[in-house]
C-alpha cells in the first residue's frame, strides 16, 4: 500500500497522525543528531516530513538516510525547490501553492522537476500547498513571493481548498508557515475539512500539546511540528499520541 493509500485509509477510519518536519538548515549534529533520532523513534510521531525554505547546510539524501536508518515510520519529501528532490523516501508532496498566484509554484517548478522525479521513481502525492497568516512575514511567504490568505477568511479557504480538489488534488496542506506566531485557526481547518473530501494536513505555530490537539480535534488528519521540535530537541515528552485522539480508538 503506497503512502497516500495508508493515508487515505487512516482518514477514512478516523485515525491521527502527528508528524515531525526536519529542516535540514536547523537539525543537531554528531551525537545529538543520533540522539534526537532516537527520541523520535520513542515518541508518538507517526511519519518525518523532510525539506526546508532555504538550504545551506546538508544534503537532503544525507539526512533522508540517516532518519531511514533510525525511525520506523514513512518518511516524506516536503520539498522547499526542485533540488531537494532525492531518492530514498517513502513518498514526495508535490506542492502546488494553491493559496498564491506565483506560476512558478502553481506549475513552473513542477515542470522543472518533473522529469527528474519520474526517472526517480518516487510516490507523488498531488497536494493543494496554502499558507495563511496576518500580516507577519514568514519565511515560507517571503520566498514563495505570495500573500497568505488571512486568518478570519475560512471563506476563501474553503473556496481555495475546493477547486483545489476539483483540479485533481488529493490531500490539502494548511500551513502558517514555519516561525509563525499564530497557528492555523480551528474556523479555517473546519472550513477546509467540511468542503472538501481529502485528507487535511495542518502546520505551522503549532508550539505545544494543546495547539495539536486543537488542531485534531478541528478536523486536521495530520498535525505537523516543525520550529517547536528543532527549539527542543533534548525533550519530546509533551508530544501528544495521536492514536488517543483517532475515532478508532474511541469506539474501543
Amino acid at each position: 500500500m503506497s503512502w497516500l493509500d495508508e493515508l487515505e485509509h487512516d482518514q477514512a477510519s478516523g485515525r491521527k497522525r502527528l508528524v515531525a518536519l526536519l529542516d535540514p538548515d536547523d537539525l543537531p549534529s554528531g551525537r545529538e543528531w543520533i540522539r534526537f533520532l532516537d527520541r523520535l523513534q520513542a515518541s508518538p510521531v507517526t511519519d518525518i516530513f523532510i525539506g526546508g525554505s532555504l538550504l545551506i547546510k546538508h544534503n537532503v539524501s544525507d539526512i533522508i538516510q540517516s532518519v531511514r536508518e533510525r525511525f520506523d515510520g514513512p518518511v516524506v519529501i516536503f520539498p522547499g525547490s526542485p533540488d531537494q528532490v532525492v531518492k530514498g523516501a517513502n513518498a514526495l508532496l508535490f506542492l502546488s501553492l494553491i493559496s498564491g498566484r506565483n506560476p512558478e509554484l502553481l506549475i513552473g517548478r513542477h515542470v522543472e522537476s518533473a522529469m527528474r522525479i519520474r526517472r526517480l521513481g518516487l510516490e507523488i502525492v498531488p497536494t493543494g500547498y496554502m499558507l495563511f497568516g496576518n500580516n507577519l512575514l514568514t519565511t515560507a511567504s517571503y520566498m514563495s513571493q505570495t500573500l497568505p490568505i488571512p486568518l478570519d477568511k475560512p471563506e476563501i479557504a474553503a473556496a481555495t481548498a475546493a477547486a483545489g480538489e476539483m483540479l485533481g488534488l488529493r490531500v490539502m496542506f494548511a500551513d502558517a508557515g514555519s516561525g509563525a506566531s499564530q497557528s492555523v485557526t480551528a474556523s479555517i481547518i473546519a472550513s477546509i475539512k467540511e468542503n472538501t473530501s481529502c485528507p487535511l494536513i495542518v502546520g505551522g505555530g503549532l508550539r505545544d500539546a494543546a495547539s495539536v490537539i486543537a488542531a485534531w480535534n478541528a478536523g486536521a488528519d495530520v498535525v505537523v511540528i516543525g520550529n517547536a521540535l528543532e527549539k527542543q530537541t533534548n525533550n519530546l515528552s509533551w508530544l501528544p499520541d495521536p492514536s488517543r485522539f483517532s475515532k478508532a480508538s474511541r469506539l474501543i
